[in-house]
């Protein structure tokens, strides 16, 4: 393929992101769902796409659309191959210009959201295991590893479904990576409409600290526009920009961490094809941007010894993870295939719903009792993320807490270091599938059972005895 038409793929997702912000802007019912309108213009190039526009113009008696729909085959091709690569991108900055707490800091500021964060992700691979186990397969045909999809799509997002497509290749399950994108489609619709819904239940009931029944976001808000009074810089100069444009230096030390996480990549499949490959082979099948990630926590710990100037700026980092993320959906939603959907479409259902079901149980009914104050307002914030992506979670804090009173925010962000290295794209979500063909579903469903109970345990036992401020945890089910 010619850079030419490299080029032309890569300006054809900025045209369309563009349109998709036209339409949020537009659209009362996306603004009302606060739809990011990277999910808007992966529906638009889906839309456009071989399968609705390449079929409706083969019935109309042309088949020049058949194989890339508006786009063409050669722009898919170049969109099917972001994903894998953006994503490392975007693990590499997790922990890119923050400061790595100490497990002692973390645990005591964080410690309920830990244990309520990993009921949430565990129990969606105990749910999902046990459904695949008892009926997927024996129902279905179809293999252990769909168990792991909701996990992947669910916590994992978008990002992590296309990111894991080589591993879904290598283990003989191609559609899986569709599957997968579809329940994190999904899942972000039904977190921020389960959501909403359930704010509206909180403020009603009371259960809400923080939301009167008057509170409403405003116009601007629900457009995904900033209040011209209220804007503040994206990102601070840290450098000047005649030696080096700031956001290069970004882009160069994201490029250094997910370096360091190919170069781990590599010495583990050396390692393990030396040694044990011929019994055991786990590394064969990990994508790099777990091991990306890994590289981000090394650049940083490294910049907090040696970076005395502070020359990393997070919301630079941030700038740049934004707008990979954005490209990522984009392109990851434009080359979801819906015959593969369509094939899986009764196992794609069961997968989601019981993904739902799980998680608006775990808020409803745990939450109020594993955290010790403002239950709600955390609640939510892992409520969305477990149904959808980080973003998600921030979404419906910020709309339970608008004034941000409440610890909601700095105990969310806590529990995303120690969480996000294992869970929701992290080394267990990576792992999972490779475990599932070396070794079975059942020792997986064993070990994230045991890891639900001692969440539970410890969440209802200890932490949920721990009451705050009286109202903001009574458990009102």
């Amino acid at each position: 393929m010619s850079p030419e038409a490299i080029g032309f793929a890569l300006l054809l997702i900025g045209v369309v992101l563009l349109a998709a912000k036209l339409v949020r802007v537009r659209w009362k019912l996306a603004q009302r769902l606060f739809l990011p309108s990277s999910i808007i213009g992966g529906g638009i190039a889906l839309l456009l796409g071989p399968d609705v526009f390449g079929r409706v113009a083969s019935a109309l008696g042309t088949d020049r659309f058949a194989e890339g729909g508006l786009w063409g085959g050669g722009v898919l091709e170049v969109w099917s191959a972001l994903p894998g690569l953006l994503i490392s991108v975007v693990f590499a900055g997790l922990f890119l210009g923050r400061r790595i707490p100490n497990v002692r800091e973390a645990g005591r500021l964080a410690g309920p959201q830990i244990t309520l964060g990993f009921a949430f992700s565990s129990g969606q691979y105990v749910v999902g295991l046990l459904l695949a186990l008892l009926v997927l397969g024996p129902v279905f045909g179809l293999p252990p590893l769909t168990g792991a999809l909701i996990e992947i799509g669910f916590e994992g997002g978008h990002g992590t479904a296309a990111g894991l497509s080589g591993t879904f290749a290598q283990a003989g399950f191609p559609e899986g990576e569709d599957l997968a994108l579809g329940m994190a489609t999904i899942g972000l619709l039904t977190g921020i409409v389960a959501g909403v819904i359930l704010i509206n239940w909180g403020v009603r009931t009371g259960r809400t600290a923080e939301l009167s029944a008057s509170a409403e976001p405003s116009v601007t808000e629900r457009m995904g526009v900033v209040e011209r009074e209220n804007r503040t810089a994206a990102a601070t100069l840290t450098v000047h920009p005649s030696s080096v444009e700031p956001l290069a230096l970004h882009f160069g030390l994201l490029a250094i961490a997910v370096l360091i996480g190919q170069l781990l990549l590599w010495g583990l499949q050396a390692l393990e094809a030396a040694l044990w490959a011929d019994t055991v082979e786990l590394f064969a099948y990990v994508p790099l941007f777990p091991l990306a990630m890994i590289g981000g926590i090394a650049m940083q710990v490294v910049l907090d010894r040696t970076d005395r100037l502070q020359v990393v700026d997070r919301q630079m980092v941030e700038r740049i993870q934004g707008f990979s993320l954005d490209v990522l959906v984009v392109s990851a939603l434009g080359t979801l295939s819906l015959q593969v959907l369509a094939a899986n479409f009764v196992p794609f259902v069961l997968l989601a719903l019981v993904g739902v079901v799980y998680c608006i149980a775990v808020f409803v009914f745990l939450a109020p009792r594993m955290l010790p104050d403002y239950w709600f307002e955390r609640g939510i914030g892992d409520l969305g993320q477990s149904l959808g992506v980080t973003a998600t979670g921030l979404i419906l804090m910020r709309v339970a807490d608008p004034e941000l009173r409440t610890p909601a925010y700095p105990a969310f962000g806590y529990k995303q270091l120690i969480l996000e290295p294992f869970f929701g794209g992290g080394l267990v979500t990576a792992a999972a599938i490779p475990l599932i063909l070396q070794f079975g579903a059942v020792p997986l469903l064993v070990v994230m059972a045991v890891l639900l109970a001692a969440s539970l345990l410890l969440g209802l036992l200890y932490f949920g005895r721990r009451r705050g401020p009286a109202g903001a945890a009574a458990p009102r089910t």
